[in-house]
């Protein structure tokens, strides 16, 4: 399997894909690159481990070389880019995104590692009983922007819609009270294009936090290459497409149902609906999508996790809580409160 590392051609320096500018940055001699010029004279390091380069560890975990200093780079079974653990040199396992596991469309990070600490210390130190290493700079420290892979549909289905409708009219004449019902025989047909219709193609745990950072802007994703990857750790999909596909066809069936009813406005009642959707085209794409990722080990061993839309800046975590700063809290309210009514109680 092919390690890659991504070099820059004036300095030898590693490149890494920089956020803020959308470029490929040196981080020795600075220099910056666009993306047809990185891909066209950036000189790639590739190294193809031989059989015995290649091993399997517990079963599920591989050991790769590291194309920059030799040094053995352990991953999981679905880590597709990481960071040599000695000389902390970006390296892209090629392999794992090749054939069929080679993404359509990535949609890369929107601001840099800088920009994610600002953010993430902003939300932390609104919350008052946060314990304060949680948001030391050793914890910062773990702040990682990692690829999340998912499958990323687009539905177009045509639907039709009967139902009967009345609308009822009250008014008065005289003395007299009048009721004045209507009765309407209503149809409904319309082509409707579903489009950013997502699901998870990652078994591990942490894919909850990329779920719950959504909605991503779909229409921002642009064609993969592994030059996205320098830089940012990623994940390769263990979710095939057939395993999510009928939930994903039956969520876009029960859209397309609601758009029918939702358009059948000013009756008093809508009643007897009968409702056909037929699925014309779908168009499948497997995705990568960015997430500012922090972990953090509780009381008990407990992992809590903080997690951040890398492209919109949405946050979402179950975030650990100091409960001596609870105590500290009710001891300098409570025993004021408990002093003055004593003094309050003795002087009455």
């Amino acid at each position: 399997m092919a390690v890659i590392s991504y070099k820059c051609p004036n300095c030898g320096g590693d490149l890494r894909f920089d956020p803020k500018t959308q470029q490929y940055k040196c981080e020795y001699c600075l220099s910056v690159f666009g993306e047809e010029e990185m891909q066209s004279s950036v000189g790639l390091e590739k190294e193809q481990n031989t059989a015995d380069q290649e091993t399997d560890f517990q079963g599920e975990a591989m050991i790769y070389t590291c194309p920059s200093c030799g040094a053995e780079i352990m991953t999981d079974a679905t880590t597709a880019a990481t960071f040599c653990y000695y000389c902390h040199n970006p390296v892209v396992l090629q392999g794992r995104l090749s054939g069929d596991y080679l993404p359509d469309k990535v949609l890369p990070f929107r601001f840099d590692r800088k920009e994610a600490e600002e953010r993430f210390l902003q939300y932390v130190h609104k919350k008052k009983f946060i314990p304060k290493d949680f948001f030391s700079k050793k914890q910062i420290e773990k702040l990682s922007g990692v690829y999340f892979p998912y499958w990323v549909c687009e539905y177009t289905v045509d639907g039709r819609m009967d139902a009967k409708a009345t609308k009822i009219r009250v008014y008065c004449t005289g003395d007299l009270e009048y009721t004045e019902t209507r009765y309407y025989d209503i149809r409904r047909e319309a082509r409707m294009t579903f489009s950013g219709m997502s699901a998870g193609a990652l078994t591990k745990e942490e894919r909850k936090l990329a779920e719950n950072v959504q909605p991503y802007r779909f229409s921002e994703m642009e064609e993969f290459h592994m030059g996205y990857l320098s830089g940012f750790f990623a994940e390769k999909r263990d979710i095939e497409r057939t395993m999510v596909r009928d939930t994903m066809l039956s969520d876009a069936k029960r859209y397309a149902k609601e758009t029918l009813r939702d358009s059948v406005r000013g009756y008093n009642a809508v009643t007897s609906e009968q409702t056909s959707v037929n699925v014309e085209k779908e168009n499948w794409q497997y995705c990568l999508l960015p997430v500012w990722l922090v972990t953090y080990r509780g009381k008990g061993k407990k992992i809590f996790y903080y997690a951040m839309n890398g492209q919109t800046g949405e946050v979402f975590g179950e975030l650990p809580v100091d409960y001596r700063k609870i105590a500290v809290l009710f001891a300098a309210v409570f025993f004021p409160v408990f002093l003055l009514l004593l003094l309050g109680g003795y002087w009455l």
